[in-house]
């Protein structure tokens, strides 16, 4: 493990999200937080599962507006699509209740869009999972949406928190993308532009 940690390359993180900060901890990757604030809109006529891909290379240009950087810089967004309308983060306690409510007994896709920028080449991909909940009772979403406060997640919940533990009927996919990032297809990219790592 000490060979691994001393090849590695520091990256930027594109992010303050402490999910993907642990993920990345976990995978013993070298980085620093840099973020910049970006507009998080996309155009209406772009395709749903482009729409990931469009945000994440947006907070990743951001850093580099501000300088370039000698380090490759990593950038996610993580949306929840329900059949073809997108989810995004509950704007408070009733919409939250609202979002769970719809995704009870239904499966949706969480896409993550990657993008990794260094030295003028570009990565980028989104990484699909569907996950489908049991039936949930008011009861239920009252109680987690009042305990754990989703307001920060896409969806309205977070796949590690006690809603996914008790509530999820099945994942098909990255379990860590449905966290916020697909950290070993990250790794192995960060592998195609910089071998060190």
């Amino acid at each position: 493990m000490d060979q691994l940690q001393r090849n590695h390359q520091k990256i930027i993180l594109a992010s303050q999200s402490p999910r993907r900060k642990q993920l990345l901890e976990w995978a013993e990757v070298d980085f620093e937080i840099k973020v910049s604030e970006t507009d998080e809109s996309y155009p209406p006529n772009l395709a749903v599962d482009d729409v990931a891909v469009h945000i994440a290379r947006n907070k990743a240009l951001a850093i580099l507006q501000s300088g370039p950087e000698q380090h490759p810089v990593l950038a996610a967004d993580t949306i929840v699509v329900l059949g073809d309308t997108v989810i995004g983060k509950p704007r408070d306690r009733d919409h939250a209740i609202q979002i769970l409510t719809e995704l009870s007994g239904q499966q949706h896709r969480v896409i993550t869009g990657v993008v990794i920028l260094f030295q003028g080449k570009e990565i980028s991909f989104a990484d699909v999972t569907k996950v489908e909940f049991h039936p949930l009772t008011r009861n239920e979403i009252s109680f987690y949406v009042d305990k754990y406060k989703p307001y920060d997640k896409a969806g309205a919940y977070a796949i590690q928190e006690w809603i996914g533990v008790v509530g999820i009927k099945s994942v098909h996919g990255d379990f860590y993308n449905v966290m916020g990032l697909p950290v070993s297809r990250v790794v192995q990219a960060l592998r195609q532009l910089t071998p060190s790592i």
